[in-house]
């Protein structure tokens, strides 16, 4: 419904209201003064009464009197309806236009905006109550709108520069091998050996990105009992390989530490957490895991050692494509191991967060409701 429908509309219904209201006061006026006159003492019948010289029955004189009565109730009566209807309906018009003039710019705000316009805002209104608070809610809805638009942006930018990378390498390493003729078998095998490289890579951005889009703002496929030193157990058995290449140490101190969730989506959580604690460590650096259940909640924690991570930007870490605060330059990983962790954590009802270590390195604690 638009302003100028609405504004028509309470018109009308004011103007109904003010002539059924001043209907019913005519009736009232006209009755009451009918039996006023007939409730005044009235002469014996057939008596004369002498009015203007001349000889008239007292009673005919009577309902003369009602009835001159009545017309003349019913005449002003009529005048004074007509006037306050119409007086209703011009105040009625006016005060509305000025009343419904906010709606009117929020109207026109909302038919104003598209993806490009969303910085419009509506500001300050010239009324109070409803129509201001609604006006403030739309401009906070707006701000949100923006801010995820923008996010949006900023993520297809990131994940299209991130695919762009291994199309990149894969074309330039076959383009340059097309045009030697002299080449042999050992450089198609170097190239071969390129390709597939850039390939995994591309299929493991593909595959978080896929993850991501399962997990964040979406509801649990499961709802098993699960313990998080089971998982961590399975994922370590994933990345211990990658850990004693470089030296790694790993301490585990892990008790039962129960919850209720997606078993696929727990372990992932521990195996991005322990595939972050390993390649963004220092050769033979630390790793240290805790698992534990207290009153209502189950806690996974990883800390390790690495370089150097600024306090001030530890959250922009679970931003996707956020490397230790450097965004789309690390070698390996998508930085994408973060952000699927805060969704899997969000959609399991629990929270994340993250400190840096002293001397260097991360730590990371996952809380979860605990299973009882």
């Amino acid at each position: 419904m638009t302003p100028r429908s609405l504004r028509a509309r309470i018109t009308l219904l004011a103007t109904g209201l003010a002539a059924g209201v001043s209907m019913v006061l005519l009736w009232l006026a006209w009755t009451l003064t009918g039996d006023a006159v007939s409730a005044v003492p009235q002469l014996p019948p057939g008596t004369p009464v002498r009015v203007d010289g001349m000889d008239v029955d007292s009673s005919a004189l009577t309902a003369h009197l009602q009835t001159l009565a009545r017309d003349r109730v019913l005449l002003v009566g009529s005048i004074a309806f007509c006037c306050v209807v119409a007086a209703t309906a011009i105040l009625a018009w006016t005060f509305t236009s000025r009343v419904l003039r906010p709606l009117r710019e929020i109207t026109g705000t909302a038919q104003r905006l598209s993806v490009e316009s969303l910085g419009e805002r509506i500001g300050e209104v010239g009324a109070r109550g409803e129509l201001a608070e609604l006006a403030h809610t739309f401009d906070a809805m707006l701000d949100r709108l923006q801010a995820a638009f923008e996010a949006q942006r900023t993520f297809v930018a990131n994940a299209s520069h991130e695919l762009r990378t291994p199309l990149s390498v894969i074309r330039t390493e076959l383009d340059v091998t097309l045009s030697d003729p002299d080449a042999d078998l050992a450089e198609l095998r170097r190239m071969a050996a390129v390709v597939r490289d850039a390939t995994e890579r591309a299929g493991q951005l593909v595959g978080s990105l896929l993850l991501l889009a399962r997990t964040d703002g979406a509801g649990l496929a499961a709802h098993e009992p699960v313990d998080l030193a089971d998982v961590v157990a399975s994922a370590w058995r994933a990345v211990r390989g990658e850990a004693d290449q470089v030296g790694i140490r790993a301490q585990f101190h892990c008790s039962p530490a129960p919850v209720r969730g997606d078993a696929a989506l727990l372990e992932r959580i521990a195996g991005n957490l322990l595939e972050n604690a390993v390649r963004h460590n220092v050769e033979r650096g630390w790793i240290d895991v805790t698992t534990e259940s207290v009153a209502d909640t189950s806690t996974l924690r990883v800390r390790s050692s690495g370089a150097l991570v600024d306090r001030a930007i530890v959250d922009e870490l679970f931003e996707p494509f956020r490397r230790a605060g450097r965004a789309r330059t690390a070698r390996s990983g998508a930085g994408l191991g973060l952000s699927i962790v805060r969704a899997a954590v969000d959609a399991h009802g629990g929270m994340v967060t993250a400190e840096p270590v002293i001397g260097g390195g991360l730590s990371v604690t996952v809380r979860l409701p605990a299973l009882r």
